[in-house]
């Protein structure tokens, strides 16, 4: 396809919106040519004489400086979508393994599905001594000896590692004695919870293999993030050299910010970010515009898909609905296979994806990329924008969504634009996880003090306290665990539970999907409306005991949204300080959730219909989190009710702009306000980790609190509705169902904390 007929396809598709103003920025990237460099001369004849039977001839710039790197020590290379780090990372190990057949190596991947890809990519290359195997949950187990026996590159993932190589490495012996490379690819996706577990995991397998007299050297390749050579530091505990200079050729990309119209301007509605993707995806499906669309939300992809189907069909194109497809984690892996397929081999015209899909599988050259509300940070939009225009011209699109940040980017789509990426945050020290990972490790291997080195320097402490909790108890002259069974496998890396509960179709038995048990109260709850393959469903039964949720075919219009009752304990004070005229803390917290009940809405105009109660346990777990109350002179004269608005407005529009400051979106963040606290005994706003333990997020918060007080005043202030809106002061995860809200009241208690910040700012210099 030319690349003006290409352009001009996508030009009729959205030149509507340019039109009407939902466009509200377009920037172009110009395309830019590639530096290139000879194939190394030390490189091994054979993999030299594998790579030009592929038309490898040469390497770009940075491929080289990586190699260079290499040869030292251990290496993170960070550059854009598409430039070429899987030969980056590939050609030091493919020589190792030419020069020496015994040579092992590991490649870490975030998920199956690139792990598989990537596998297809290594038997293409036909490199010399090359005996690749995947090792995961799908591996049959009378497979898996011969992989540990003969296989000198193994590709999996950070959870098989954590439960499956590990904890059986007597097993494995032969492999880590020969381990010399270790490569984690997309290491940009181990922040959080996911990057605070895995830390652990590598050095656990780094203490392991120094065990069996290894010491490898790692390749950690990332889409571009603010803080790569730390990220390296912290996810491995060692040093690391930095290549960060694109050399890759790029095509010109159109990204275009696109805001849905207002369709109730009284109280600020605008139309559905979904329905506006769906338009656009069947528009640009219309146009032969390969095209990927990606949305955080499950059940937001399922509901575009549909959307996108219904709107083929009203044009007589429903053969064009059968070439859209979803794809998102919780399908069977039968279901999720099929759909990879369908993409690689180019029988489809759009998907619909979760994140699962932003990373760098390949399925196909892809000519559009459309990002439906805002991922959680820059860095995640720009690679999930990468995906389209590879070799040709591309087309990127942000459909902004209701919500506060969404809309705070539209009134400064230029600051939108320009914006940095993120620096990637990660605690591996958080104690919660910690502990888990050094009972695991001791099941590995006695600790012993010298394990410091992997742990750190808290390890006497961390290793008392296990042992008065009854985890690990005294043996010869190390620590192992006093409970028998596999310690490994009660520990999730992913969320703060291990198990899932299978989703049942009660018409079929069918096992349709997985929902993590920690999801399982909010979103397969009994009367939940659950979406699969744009099908919905209702939850008929949830199981806890017997880990399912048995569901029927449903085919109402309307949705479910839970209501839960949360409160806060205050365990520890942990730092504290007077800021914006108010006593704001950091400290340790139990947090207790109840879902008590569900709203049922209409799917048509957001309109609720009534509200069902539940009966279910509560969820308790401990995190960190900032809180501050709030004195009697910043909120003068308001009611009980405006009190309380006041107060949960301005927690909301806090936890909305907390990811411009930290790297992640609000569902990792929760909070609660209220009126009196048992234990301040005034008005409190809490903020804090939506995950056990705590990431660090509350703590950056608190450690900025004066950037997140002004953040949060000019999304509110800046809105232009009347008593608040999603653009404002309403959350879409909100337990209390946006009740009450004072956007008013929010207003002057922030414009009270902004001069409060104006007093206290030292005077400038004489």
């Amino acid at each position: 396809m030319a690349e003006s007929l290409l352009s001009s396809r996508w030009a009729v598709a959205i030149d509507p919106a340019r039109r009407d103003g939902r466009i509200l920025k377009t920037r172009t990237e110009p395309a830019a040519a590639a530096e290139t460099s000879p194939l190394p001369a030390g490189l091994e004849p054979a993999v030299g004489r594998a790579l030009a039977a592929q038309g490898i001839e040469s390497l770009y710039g940075h491929q080289t400086e990586v190699w260079n790197a290499s040869r030292e020590g251990s290496v993170i290379v960070t550059t854009a979508t598409a430039s070429g780090k899987s030969l980056a990372f590939n050609l030091p190990v493919l020589d190792s393994i030419a020069r020496a057949p015994k040579a092992r190596a590991l490649y870490l991947y975030p998920t199956k599905a690139l792990a598989q890809d990537q596998a297809r990519s290594l038997a293409r290359l036909g490199a010399p001594n090359l005996r690749p195997a995947i090792y995961d949950g799908d591996t049959p187990k009378d497979e898996r000896p011969a992989v540990r026996r003969s296989s000198n590159l193994v590709l999996t993932n950070p959870d098989m590692l954590h439960v499956g190589i590990l904890p059986h490495h007597r097993s494995w012996g032969d492999f880590l004695q020969n381990l010399e490379w270790v490569v984690i690819d997309e290491a940009h996706t181990y922040r959080g919870v996911f990057g605070s577990n895995v830390a652990n995991v590598i050095r656990r397998l780094r203490r392991l293999a120094r065990a069996y007299g290894a010491e490898p050297k790692f390749i950690l390749a990332s889409a571009t993030i603010a803080n790569p050579g730390e990220l390296a530091g912290r996810l491995v505990g060692d040093e690391f050299a930095l290549v960060d200079r694109d050399t890759a050729p790029r095509a010109k990309r159109e990204i275009n910010v696109w805001n849905p119209p207002l369709i109730n301007p009284a109280i600020g509605a605008r139309r559905s970010s979904l329905a506006e993707a769906a338009d656009l995806l069947a528009e640009l499906v219309t146009h032969d515009v390969r095209t990927i669309c990606f949305l955080k939300s499950r059940r937001g992809i399922e509901l575009i898909r549909k959307f996108a189907a219904e709107n083929l069909e009203r044009r007589g194109r429903p053969e064009l609905a059968e070439k859209i497809a979803p794809y998102r984690a919780g399908y069977t892996r039968r279901s999720g296979a099929a759909s990879r397929r369908t993409m690689v081999e180019g029988r489809l015209l759009g998907v619909v994806a979760t994140n699962a899909l932003e990373l760098g599988i390949d399925i196909g050259e892809l000519d559009a990329a459309i990002c439906v509300t805002f991922p959680g940070t820059v860095a995640g939009l720009r690679q999930m924008w990468g995906r389209a225009g590879r070799r040709r011209p591309g087309l990127a699109v942000y459909i902004a969504g209701q919500d506060g940040l969404d809309q705070y980017f539209c009134r400064h789509p230029e600051e939108f634009l320009e914006r940095p990426v993120e620096a990637a945050i990660l605690d591996h020290q958080s104690p919660e996880i910690a502990a888990q990972h050094l009972v695991a490790a001791a099941y590995e291997l006695p600790l012993t003090p010298e394990d410091s080195e992997w742990f750190g320097p808290d390890l006497p402490e961390a290793t008392e306290s296990l042992l008065r909790r009854g985890e690990l108890r005294q043996a010869g002259g190390g620590l192992v665990p006093r409970k028998p069974g596999f310690v490994a496998s009660s520990v999730s890396l992913r969320s703060s539970s291990a198990e899932n509960v299978a989703v049942v179709d009660g018409s079929s038995g069918e096992v349709i999907g997985t929902v993590e048990f920690g999801r399982a109260f909010t979103t397969i709850h009994p009367g939940a409306v659950y979406m699969h393959f744009g099908n919905s469903y209702e939850v008929e039964q949830l199981d806890l005991a017997g880990a399912q949720a048995v569901v029927r075919p449903f085919d109402d219009e309307w949705y479910t949204r839970p209501k839960q009752e949360t409160d806060i304990f205050i365990d520890k004070v942990l730092a504290k300080k007077t800021v914006a005229g108010v006593d704001l803390h950091f400290g340790e917290i139990s947090v207790t959730d109840h879902v008590i009940a569900y709203q049922r809405v209409l799917t048509a105009n957001q309109e609720a219909i009534d509200l069902v109660d539940l009966d279910l346990p509560e969820q308790e777990f401990r995190t960190k989190g900032l809180w501050y109350t709030v004195p009697e002179e910043m909120t003068p004269e308001l009611p009980l009710n405006g009190l309380l608005g006041a107060l949960h407005a301005t927690e909301h529009s806090q936890i909305a702009v907390l990811p411009l400051i930290a790297m992640c979106d609000r569902w990792d963040i929760g909070g609660l306000s209220t009126n009196i606290h048992a234990q301040t005994g005034r008005p409190t706003i809490f903020i804090y980790d939506g995950h056990p333990g705590g990431i660090g997020i509350a703590r950056r918060g608190y450690d900025c609190f004066d950037r997140l007080v002004g953040d949060a005043f000019g999304l509110v202030n800046e809105c232009p509705c009347g008593e608040g809106c999603p653009s404002c002061v309403q959350s879409p995860k909100c337990g209390n169902l946006n009740e009450p809200l004072f956007k008013a009241g929010a207003i002057g208690l922030m414009e009270a904390m902004q001069g409060a910040l104006r007093r206290e700012a030292p005077a400038p210099p004489q």
